[in-house]
Formats: structure tokens, sequence, C-alpha cells
């Protein structure tokens, strides 16, 4: 999925597409068009957000994939896949008795799972900037999960956590954020 800094990308498509069906529009008609999609009131609050996000030196952050460590693939995808509802994009092993490297993932959230010696320290702690985590925590509390029953903490600081533990004591924070 594209985010907000690829809008004028999204627009000229946009443009093209209702070209192509016969239909005219301006460059900044698209551009009011796609900036609404993304939840703003026009493109001038949509081009402020893209300038933010934009860093002096010229790149941009687009995402980080953490290598959180595992020592057992059943409990991992159990944990994971079974409890969290992520699913497996691909899984390497150099060989059958050789440690698991996998990918997981749900919606923008990517995690690569790893049971190799020296990927990632056990008991590390992982930050999820969510929207929705009131119903993610319902969704997870009707699994009836053994091993872990989470509940909603709100912080100032933080906004709307919900906290999960691995089978490896990894904890990851599904963190709402307060719009101010």
């Amino acid at each position: 999925m594209r985010d907000f800094r690829d809008a004028k990308t999204m627009a000229q498509a946009l443009r093209e597409g209702l070209k192509a069906d016969g239909v005219e529009r301006t460059h900044s008609r698209c551009l009011e068009l796609i900036a609404r999609e993304f939840g703003y009131d026009n493109w001038n609050v949509l081009a402020a957000k893209v300038a933010a996000a934009q860093d002096p030196g010229g790149f941009t952050f687009r995402s980080v994939t953490p290598a959180i460590r595992i020592f057992d693939a059943d409990k991992a995808k159990e944990f994971y896949i079974g409890y969290l509802g992520l699913k497996i994009d691909w899984e390497h092993r150099f060989d059958d008795t050789a440690p698991l490297y996998a990918q997981v993932s749900r919606g923008g959230l990517i995690l690569h799972l790893s049971e190799h010696h020296g990927d990632g320290s056990p008991g590390s702690n992982f930050i999820v900037t969510m929207t929705g985590v009131e119903a993610y925590h319902r969704e997870l509390s009707s699994k009836g999960y053994g091993h872990w029953r989470p509940g909603l903490v709100e912080s100032e600081w933080e906004g709307l956590t919900l906290q999960v533990v691995d089978p490896f004591n990894n904890r990851i924070r599904f963190r709402e954020a307060k719009v101010t």
C-alpha cells in the first residue's frame, strides 16, 4: 500500500485514469481528492504532512522491520499466527536442520522471526503504532489464548496501549496515539 508521500503520483494516476474514461479533471482537483482519501481537509494540509515527513538530508524513512529472536518455530507460529493473526509471508532455512528465518505480516505490520543466534535479543521491546487498538484487543480477547490475556492501558504520554509478551519474552506494545 502506498502512503501519503506518494500523493502527487497518485493524483497523476487518478487524472490519467479518469481521462481514459472520458472524464477531465485538473491536477489540482485530483490532489484535493487524494488528500481527502488520506483523511485531510485539503491538499495544503496533506502537503504540509509530506514536507514534515522529509528528512533535511533529502531522504525519507519508510518503515522498520525488526528481527525478533525466537527459539521454537511451532511456539512462534502458535503465538504470531494463531493468536496475533499474522500470516506467514515466507520461511527460509539453509537446510532441514538449520534455524528458521521467516517473515510474518498483517496489514502494514511486518516482522521477521529468527531462530538464528545473534538475530535480535530475547526480551526485546517493540512498539507498534496503529489505529483500532480497542478492536484488536477485542479480537485477541475473543480467542481465549491460554498464555496471555492482555488489558488496555491508557497513559498521557503513550495513548491507548495493548501489550503482549511472546513465548520468548519479547514484548510488543500496540499503541494508538492520542490525536492532538
